[in-house]
């Protein structure tokens, strides 16, 4: 059962405060262009020849932040579930966008998957599914942040560095690596495939 509606957060999001890093429930601009500096740390800095796939994409602001870095891939695929994000972000990035439940749904090969902020608000169980199928999709890793301690929440899902290590052991993943103390209560991870 999910924690919450994902469509209400979002949607009630969107109206108060556009499409910004804040309509997207992200604390301000900077945090959430932070939180995409430790994923770009985890790629290869030559993106020119890989496909990456940014699960729960959003509005494709990391699109956005990727080529002002000059890390643009040779493809970007954006994937999201709610129609206002798949809608926006087609037309903010040019790039493909699927509207698609990650959890569920079939989603296409990449070399790299990324998620930034997707799995805040997912029950344990959908983590897990989530996590799953973005690394079982990947062809070289997936690398993703989320939300770290032990803290409870009715709205937002904390994973522990335990929880982290069973799906990999679950997984088999090769390597796991660990960026944090960037931001407090924030963690970054890559599955190495």
């Amino acid at each position: 059962m999910p924690r919450i509606d994902s469509e209400k957060f979002y949607t009630s999001a969107i109206e108060m405060h556009g499409t910004s890093a804040k309509g997207v429930n992200w604390a301000s601009k900077g945090n959430q262009q932070l939180r995409f500096d430790m994923l770009l740390q985890l790629l290869p800095q030559d993106l020119s020849s890989s496909t990456v796939a940014d699960a729960g994409c959003g509005f494709g602001d990391l699109y956005t932040f990727m080529t002002k870095k000059k890390r643009t891939p040779k493809k970007y695929i954006g994937i999201d579930s709610l129609i206002d994000m798949y809608s926006i972000a087609s037309a903010q990035t040019g790039c493909e966008i699927i509207q698609a439940e990650i959890c569920k749904d079939v989603i296409p090969k990449a070399d790299y998957y990324v998620c930034s902020g997707a799995l805040n608000i997912l029950s344990e169980f959908e983590t897990h599914l989530f996590i799953q199928n973005c690394y079982k999709s990947s062809k070289k890793a997936f690398v993703f942040n989320a939300l770290f301690g032990e803290q409870s929440s009715q709205i937002y899902n904390y994973l522990t560095k335990e929880k982290i290590d069973k799906i990999a052991k679950d997984l088999k993943v090769k390597e796991v690596t660990y960026h944090q103390g960037y931001l407090e209560h924030d963690i970054t991870i890559r599955f190495l495939r």
